[in-house]
């Protein structure tokens, strides 16, 4: 190659855009659940294991492929996760679940959604505060809002020990709860009461990306 084009070269790869980032690596005392590379660990529940793949160290879901649950059951945890939605997207993290019925229910979600899209009527019309980013979904509100514009990368981080249940959403707390407290909602949210089962993502509509997903049990 000619000395004149390493130039314009090396300007076009200073101007290019990083990579993501997704490390496999956890923390010192956490567990990756992802490993960068396949679905290695995880089983789906109630879709199809094609909707979901791995493409340059990314966990990614094309719609509609139900749940992606781990293998091993946890209790009591720190979880940690990065998400990227589309506009108008939806998903969720899945926490003491089983592998029976709507895993929203019968587990605890932890609500994934574009909210600006969702807030504004003439795209969707009914919105409650439990079904936004970081509520335990139909039962505990979030706070704050503190999700990024969609397309963007967020954290969430989430604290479940025995019955008290953290979220924060890119930093900022959103949920500080005792379960105990929102018992009413266990006719139609059985999952409140259970103490151990699957972490999980959630297939919903659209394309969702997850990097960086790692637990740390609390012993």
């Amino acid at each position: 190659m000619r000395r004149w084009l390493l130039f314009p070269l090396a300007v076009a790869l200073c101007a290019a855009p990083a990579a993501p980032s997704a490390d496999p690596k956890a923390p010192e005392g956490s567990e990756p659940l992802f490993n960068g590379k396949d679905l290695s660990g995880w089983k789906v529940f109630g879709g199809k294991t094609s909707d979901w793949g791995v493409d340059g160290g990314i966990l990614y879901t094309a719609g509609h492929g139900g749940w992606l649950l781990t293998e091993k059951e946890y209790s009591d945890f720190t979880l940690h996760v990065e998400y990227k939605v589309p506009k108008g997207g939806n998903s969720g993290v899945a926490l003491r679940a089983p592998r029976i019925g709507n895993v929203s229910y019968t587990g605890m979600e932890i609500q994934i959604l574009d909210d600006p899209w969702y807030k504004d009527p003439t795209k969707y019309k009914g919105i409650r505060r439990v079904q936004l980013t970081g509520a335990v979904y139909g039962v505990v509100p979030p706070s704050k809002e503190a999700v990024k514009p969609a397309g963007q990368w967020n954290e969430m981080d989430i604290t479940a020990n025995g019955r008290h249940v953290t979220v924060r959403v890119n930093g900022t707390k959103v949920v500080d709860a005792n379960l105990d407290d929102y018992k009413a909602h266990a006719r139609e949210h059985p999952g409140i009461l259970r103490n151990k089962g699957h972490l999980g993502l959630q297939s919903h509509t659209d394309r969702v990306e997850f990097r960086n997903v790692y637990v740390k049990p609390i012993k």
